[in-house]
């Protein structure tokens, strides 16, 4: 029963994701990937992050995999980026690699220009490819020895390409309220990728890719000078696939170590309990966390999920009259 099951995961991987994207558990830890309008909007000059991530090891042969790498620079009311990612799932070697390049805008709100504003786009490309020759299909399945698959017989699908490249488009704004020392400070925002709904199938037929729309909303509460705690909700829809997640941040200074530890609670709905560690020391952040499955799934990955790595570096010059930013997502 279990090879049965391990050979339809295999089977939807390859060709039922086609239509989906890959997610991140921290995402706000990967600011390009969540909305293009977060380019350029932290506190420094230049920001690296690179993040990996490993997922259902336990009920898989090869483990579905997630990379990604990003660069932004904060140049005052405009800020630039590129994203460079790479996913890879399941024995077909379903593979999606994506470049985007990406811009914002930071326009402030009011006299005394705490409220922001921010406009960005992304405008790129992504390849996906698969090995056909590694898959096995149903009527390659023959009753000898017990039951096997005979990958020398055909198996009757018309698989018109092992890759395809395409042009990608997102769009995004986020609102955030960047006054220092206040108690709440606020932020909500959306982004809507694949606006092009650019057409991909390996199948040889006209498979538009959805438009993904993303919403994020939270606030950044001050409790004392040390500790501060950032509830959040994440929801976003793809065709008949959404996901909706509840999270809160906990934030607390060592002051005497300079170092700022973090943990955070993610509730994915039926599907996954996320539990995050980590710390900002001077110009770094590095996080882990683990997934542990709740969905149906459950009863063969006996709550094994995924384990996702992030860092992030800021490079900061000093500037006497920096322009206010969103420290809460």
């Amino acid at each position: 029963m279990k090879r049965i099951i391990l050979f339809c995961l295999a089977i939807c991987t390859t060709f039922l994701l086609k239509a989906q994207d890959f997610h991140l558990s921290q995402y706000d830890a990967a600011p390009l990937n969540v909305n293009a309008g977060l380019t350029g909007v932290f506190e420094g000059d230049y920001r690296l992050h690179a993040h990996y991530r490993t997922q259902w090891s336990s009920v898989a042969t090869k483990p579905f995999t997630t990379g990604l790498f990003s660069f932004d620079a904060n140049l005052k009311n405009w800020g630039i980026g590129l994203q460079l990612a790479n996913f890879r799932a399941g024995t077909g070697g379903y593979n999606v690699a994506s470049v985007l390049p990406s811009a914002a805008y930071k326009i402030s709100l009011g006299k005394k220009k705490n409220h922001f504003i921010t406009i960005g786009a992304q405008v790129g490309f992504f390849q996906k490819s698969i090995n056909a020759s590694s898959l096995e299909f149903a009527n390659q399945y023959v009753k000898t020895n017990g039951g096997e698959f005979n990958t020398t017989l055909s198996n009757n699908e018309n698989i018109g390409s092992n890759g395809i490249f395409k042009l990608d488009i997102n769009a995004g704004f986020m609102y955030y309220f960047a006054k220092q020392g206040v108690r709440v400070n606020p932020f909500f925002g959306a982004n809507f990728f694949h606006l092009n709904k650019p057409t991909e199938s390996f199948l040889s037929e006209s498979n538009k890719l959805a438009i993904r729309p993303q919403a994020v909303a939270g606030a950044r509460v001050l409790i004392n000078p040390k500790i501060a705690i950032t509830p959040k909700l994440y929801y976003q829809y793809q065709d008949e696939a959404s996901e909706f997640t509840t999270a809160v941040t906990g934030q607390f200074f060592l002051e005497t170590y300079d170092i700022y530890l973090l943990a955070t609670a993610i509730f994915r709905n039926k599907d996954a309990a996320i539990f995050e560690f980590g710390a900002k020391y001077a110009n770094f952040i590095g996080r882990i966390s683990y997934d542990f499955n709740t969905s149906s799934l459950n009863n063969v990955s006996s709550g094994r999920g995924g384990t996702e790595l992030s860092l992030t570096y800021i490079f900061s010059k000093t500037n006497p009259n920096p322009i206010p930013t969103c420290p809460k997502i």
